[in-house]
């Protein structure tokens, strides 16, 4: 019987493993609860070390969603009244304290903007690799876009919204700017699962940033140029910076952090969104 279950779960590691590196029709929950499930995916990344908050210069917020429940979003407020609008989308960890510090960091070199890092997993957060893969696996994904949809009814009809995340928040990030409609002005994703349905990518109404790993398993060269030939055809600009990275090169817990890499992508990233502002 155990090596019944050894053959299994290798076969349906196997079959995971094929679903990542080609672009099926498939909603972006799918994709990213397959990866959850992949134990080689999990084990990529590093537990992240207690860390608490020094300061916030934001502030915890609640707002309705359009399924009628209750969110919340980590919001650092713009000194000036303005209507630009950036979403944080956090990996699968949740809205940790990481993510509110990166919020502060946003927030400082786009002063002029207001910053919301969203919470996709209504108030859990992850502290191991088997509650992050619980709760990534888990995620609904009528819950996870009635959240985006009623931050963009938060934020309201006058705001320009600007999105970020990684792994999967950037996943989320080109989710959001599709859900934004044409209050969409900016997109940026790191190595984050791109949406496979080409009539979708049709309705994108601003351009996208996004940073991949040549070395990435899971997000693969593979994946990110049937992105870049669907975006092509669906008539919308995407620019894309491919580093000799592995997945998640951007995140400093990750024993593949490449400093470097990441500087030049942050860099690459703040040019996109200030050029747009």
């Amino acid at each position: 019987m155990k090596k019944i279950l050894l053959l299994l779960t290798v076969l349906y590691g196997s079959l995971s493993a094929q679903n990542y590196s080609c672009c099926v029709n498939t909603s972006v929950n799918h994709e990213n609860n397959l990866l959850a499930m992949n134990e080689s995916f999990a084990k990529s990344h590093l537990e992240p070390l207690p860390f608490t908050l020094a300061n916030p210069k934001g502030a915890m917020v609640n707002f309705k969603t359009t399924d009628g429940k209750d969110a919340q979003a980590y919001e650092v407020k713009a000194s000036k009244p303005t209507n630009k609008t950036l979403f944080v989308f956090h990996e699968w960890w949740g809205l940790n304290d990481y993510i509110k510090q990166e919020a502060d960091k946003l927030s400082e070199e786009l002063p002029d903007v207001n910053v919301y890092a969203i919470d996709l997993y209504d108030g859990k957060v992850a502290t191991t690799r088997e509650d992050a893969q619980k709760l990534m696996g888990g995620m609904s994904e009528d819950r996870s876009k009635a959240i985006i949809k009623g931050a963009v009814e938060m934020v309201g009809k006058k705001a320009k919204i600007y999105t970020i995340g990684w792994c999967m928040g950037g996943a989320w990030s080109l989710q959001a700017t599709l859900l934004a409609g044409p209050q969409a002005a900016g997109c940026v994703m790191y190595y984050g699962m791109p949406e496979t349905d080409l009539a979708k990518l049709k309705t994108l109404h601003c351009d996208v940033i996004g940073f991949f790993g040549t070395q990435d398993k899971y997000i693969t060269p593979e994946v990110v140029k049937t992105f870049q030939d669907n975006m092509k055809k669906a008539g919308k600009k995407m620019t894309v910076y491919s580093y000799n990275d592995d997945h998640a090169f951007a995140n400093p817990s990750n024993p593949k952090f490449d400093k470097v890499a990441t500087e030049d992508a942050h860099k690459k990233a703040m040019a996109f969104l200030k050029e747009r502002m």
